[in-house]
């Protein structure tokens, strides 16, 4: 499938991370930096896959020529009944960082009613492909872990540096791009979108 494919977001972040896995497959990779008078839709869906259907077919409107492939992704902590869950990027409220964001996790856990709880949690990745205002396909992934009591490293960016994958005592924010990109949700979402291509 050569050509444009054009990444529903304008984190610079997730568009680096999807150019590294996708990039063999496509003559260009952008984002919506290119379509600076495009107005984000409202992501008013009740799950993951509704919000990156969302974005998806809102910049296929835009750019009906090109690919598209949104996604939508996010935190799940079970002993905050799954929060923060869709809410992940705007859990902190209004105007919400990557740090006000884990800050807010953090204090929350600590409430003495998470006292003693399992830090268990995964993260959680929706991937929708559009194309002419039409979802062409839909994939998922995920990756099982634990909210550190502490923040480490410097690297990825929302919670990884406070996300423990099983099987290793390294943050997302600790790990290498390679490791990371190889089991994290959105690199297995992506590998399935990537089989898919090949398939043909």
């Amino acid at each position: 499938m050569p050509g444009t494919l054009l990444i529903a977001t304008h984190n610079a972040h997730k568009t680096g991370e999807m150019r590294a896995i996708l990039r063999s497959h496509f003559d260009l990779i952008t984002d919506l930096t290119e379509l600076p008078g495009m107005n984000p839709p409202d992501e008013d869906g009740a799950t993951f896959a509704e919000n990156s259907a969302i974005k998806a077919l809102a910049a296929s409107r835009a750019m009906p020529e090109a690919f598209i492939l949104a996604d939508d992704s996010g935190l799940e902590v079970d002993a905050l009944d799954g929060a923060p869950g869709i809410h992940s990027a705007r859990y902190s409220g209004d105007g919400a960082t990557d740090a006000s964001n884990r800050d807010k996790l953090l204090g929350e856990l600590a409430l003495p009613e998470h006292a003693g709880s399992p830090r268990t949690a995964r993260f959680r990745c929706a991937v929708t492909l559009a194309k002419g205002g039409e979802v062409i396909a839909r994939f998922d992934g995920t990756v099982e872990g634990r909210i550190a009591d502490a923040m480490s490293g410097e690297g990825g960016f929302g919670y990884d540096p406070l996300f423990i994958p099983d099987g290793y005592d390294q943050s997302f924010g600790e790990l290498s791009e390679e490791v990371k990109n190889g089991m994290s949700h959105r690199g297995r979402a992506l590998e399935k979108f990537r089989e898919w291509l090949i398939r043909g």
